[in-house]
């Protein structure tokens, strides 16, 4: 029989990612309290629908892979009442694709150690497009054993994976400076062209510009275009941006770091968050444009 997987979170990263694993013959069970995601994919004879995170781990897969959004909920499925531990054997493994910062991370590995669980921190960068054609980056952290035992599984989903270190945590700080200058370039990128449009200057002339010179960053190779050309899409959500650039200030502020520019996104995503803006990151760029009277985005 092929190998069993256990996956929670079946969202639109999730669900991307548990459709890849199938497809390379995988078997999973799964979990997730929204029934719609569920259904995508359990008319398929490779999935086993699972009632709770305890009978994911009762089914007897391992890795168990966690892609979910909020840190309660991780802490909650992982720890909890009818959670993995409550149903896990020694020697079952749980694989966190999720963004939870490191102090969370600590504390699994910590708690999953105790009851003879090994953990691996995984989180992903790249969006709904990477999760869906296997082009996302891993950040890993923990046992270098560990995650070789998971390479070729992880590359399913990954085209690059990359090995922090072995203290847990390092993988979650990683991802969230990766999605620090991710949103605050967003923004600074939005800022700048809104200059430059109501300059006179095409927008697309402006980017054509930027991405042969020193202003070029992956909001001007990727996002601004792909705006530019129609698409509704930003593929972060607003307040996954929120959490992780507000988890990104706090681990700042323990390191002593002086973060002066984080505070400005930070204080930008919340008042987009608040209007109402979103339901992605771009509404950065609206927010921008509503300031401005520039407009952003295609005819």
């Amino acid at each position: 029989m092929p190998e069993l997987i256990g996956f929670i979170g079946l969202g639109h990263m999730g669900g991307q990612m548990a459709s890849r694993l199938l497809e390379r013959g995988y078997r999973l069970a799964v979990r997730d309290v929204d029934e719609a995601a569920v259904r995508v994919i359990a008319n398929r004879q490779e999935v086993c629908v699972c009632a709770s995170p305890r009978e994911v781990a009762e089914s007897g897969a391992s890795p168990i892979l966690l892609s979910l959004t909020v840190t309660a909920v991780i802490e909650e499925v992982a720890l909890g009442k009818g959670g993995i531990v409550e149903g896990a054997r020694p020697g079952q493994c749980v694989i966190d694709l999720s963004t939870t910062g490191a102090k969370t991370a600590r504390r699994l590995a910590a708690e999953l150690a105790r009851h003879g669980l090994s953990f691996l921190e995984a989180p992903v960068s790249g969006g709904v497009d990477g999760a869906k054609n296997g082009t996302l980056s891993i950040m890993t952290a923990g046992s270098e054993e560990l995650l070789e035992a998971h390479r070729e599984l992880l590359s399913i989903i990954g085209q690059q994976i990359f090995y922090m270190g072995d203290q847990p945590g390092l993988g979650q700080t990683m991802k969230l400076v990766n999605n620090i200058l991710s949103c605050t370039t967003l923004a600074a990128t939005a800022e700048a062209l809104a200059v430059a449009v109501k300059a006179g200057i095409d927008p697309k002339q402006a980017l054509d510009v930027l991405n042969v010179s020193t202003g070029r960053s992956h909001a001007t190779e990727y996002k601004f275009p792909k705006r530019l050309s129609g698409s509704v899409e930003g593929g972060f959500a607003l307040a996954m941006a929120y959490k992780d650039v507000k988890l990104f200030l706090d681990e700042a502020e323990a390191m002593g770091v002086p973060a002066m520019l984080t505070p400005t996104t930070v204080d930008m995503i919340r008042f987009a968050v608040s209007q109402g803006l979103g339901p992605d990151s771009w509404a950065l760029i609206d927010l921008v444009e509503q300031w401005s009277g520039a407009k952003l985005r295609a005819p």
